[in-house]
């Protein structure tokens, strides 16, 4: 024993090597990085080649990331994108790895359509990704993602919308187009060569006809414009909102770098709305001016509806009634402007068809035809949501468009669509700009013809086969815009 031990110390000593030691440190960036691309690619390849949604065309790159869309997204190129997609793959186009774009009328009826197509059809529901609480953690009309839930509280509000709604505010609506009218002739009578800003004017004349029938009183933009720093602040929300609803998290670094007054601004309008729904609210369901909240609090239906939620939903409709009014009283002033042989022809018109200007009425107005055509055209060629909300494939997937469309690319136990993993589902929408601008619907789709709304007229029988049909600037089915009249 004792000359094993000799012998063993004459051995030379062998190095202690870990399995630290044998891999340098060094090379652990390099592995890791390698791993990493190497599970992208793994990712990617699949996505492009066999990925359930794989034969449906669109490029290769939006197939293999969703890095692509949110790129466009995030610059603000998104919707001549898509424009540009389908005018190069057609009507049905892959836009991400779980994205789907359309532009054929019928896929309204698919994807926001009632569902009466039996067992075929796709089951659909919005994005919870893509809406979130008000400020003061209500969920609005817009954002109520339960079917049941959104049809009991469509009820409630829809007396505020009808017709008789309508009528009701017309004085209200009048005193306010009669203000904007008498400014416009003092700018002018003071400087004849000045420029007019229409985009405000409208911005004014809308938050102020919505502030009175949301809050009960006129937010006075068209008076001294005091407030027009919350039109601005709900300009910046509304440009903020897609990014935080895709990057959630976005929200608080957004509280850590966003400067103190923009910060405070917000703040105030929140408290402005708040105050505002709380003054409207304390004068019961009965007022001297008959408005919005007068008619909603004697509903029957209205005991659904508390104080907060009132305020979650005045606020949305403060932004949501007056943003999209005034972008689309744009386009159509822009239009009517650069085509003076059209603004000619509405002029001719407006002047015909009354004898005094008590007969400028809502119902007599709704009369003239080329008058809604202007305004459809308009609409057509700049639409104030350019893009519809995707919203997501559930319940085992079905048809769109005629063909078969998936629930989840990636196949995951039974769950309820509520809390289920979003990221993992077939995303759909039809884009609406694309649909407008694509020489599939219509003729000539980039020039203003309001004539082609009017497919009576001979001379214009060239647009008779435009498929008008796609043109949705309210959305469509039971979730279209409530305030559509």
């Amino acid at each position: 024993m004792s000359s094993i031990l000799d012998i063993s110390k004459s051995l030379p000593s062998l190095p202690n090597v870990s399995g630290a030691d044998r891999l340098s440190t060094s090379m652990l960036p390099a592995l890791v990085l390698l791993s990493l691309l190497f599970v992208i690619l793994t990712k990617g390849l699949y996505n492009v080649y066999f990925h359930p949604l794989s034969k449906i065309p669109g490029p290769f790159l939006s197939a293999f990331t969703e890095l692509v869309y949110l790129w466009y997204w995030v610059r603000g190129d998104l919707v001549k994108h898509l424009c540009s997609l389908h005018q190069k793959y057609g009507k049905t186009v892959r836009i991400g790895p779980n994205r789907l774009s359309f532009i054929d009328a019928e896929v309204w009826k698919d994807i926001y359509g009632y569902k009466v197509g039996g067992n075929k059809k796709a089951a659909i529901m919005k994005d919870p990704q893509m809406y979130g609480p008000e400020s003061n953690g209500r969920f609005s009309i817009l954002a109520k993602f339960d079917d049941t839930e959104h049809k009991a509280l469509r009820k409630v509000f829809q007396p505020g919308f009808s017709d008789r709604a309508l009528r009701a505010q017309e004085p209200m609506i009048r005193g306010h187009v009669d203000k904007l009218v008498r400014n416009i002739y003092e700018l002018i009578n003071h400087d004849k060569d000045i420029p007019l800003n229409f985009v405000r004017m409208f911005n004014c004349i809308t938050f102020d006809i919505i502030g009175e029938l949301a809050f009960g009183e006129s937010m006075g933009l068209l008076d001294d414009g005091k407030m027009y720093g919350w039109v601005e602040s709900i300009d910046g929300a509304l440009f903020l909102g897609p990014y935080l609803s895709l990057f959630p998290w976005l929200m608080k670094l957004a509280m850590l770098i966003l400067p103190g007054r923009l910060l405070e601004s917000q703040a105030e309008n929140i408290r402005y709305a708040s105050n505002a729904v709380d003054k409207r609210l304390a004068k019961g369901k009965v007022t001297e001016k008959p408005d919005f909240w007068s008619l909603v609090l004697n509903s029957k239906d209205s005991e659904v509806l508390d104080h907060e939620d009132m305020k979650a939903n005045a606020n949305l409709f403060m932004a949501a009634g007056s943003e999209t009014t005034a972008t689309s009283l744009s386009g159509l002033m822009y239009n009517l402007l650069s085509h003076p042989d059209k603004l000619e022809k509405l002029l001719k018109e407006i002047r015909s068809s009354f004898s005094s200007e008590a007969d400028h009425t809502i119902e007599n107005i709704q009369k003239l035809k080329y008058l809604a055509a202007c305004f459809d055209e308009s609409m057509r060629l700049y639409p104030a949501t350019p893009l519809s909300i995707p919203r997501l494939v559930v319940n085992g997937g079905g048809e769109v468009n005629g063909q078969f469309v998936p629930d989840q690319v990636v196949k995951t136990p039974p769950i309820n669509p509520k809390t289920a993993l979003t990221s993992l589902k077939t995303r759909v929408a039809i884009s609406t700009f694309a649909a407008y601008h694509s020489p599939h619907n219509f003729k000539d789709p980039e020039d203003f013809v309001p004539e082609r709304w009017l497919p009576s007229d001979p001379l214009y029988a060239k647009y008779a086969d435009d498929r008008r049909d796609v043109f949705q600037p309210f959305s469509y089915g039971p979730r279209n815009c409530i305030g559509k009249k």
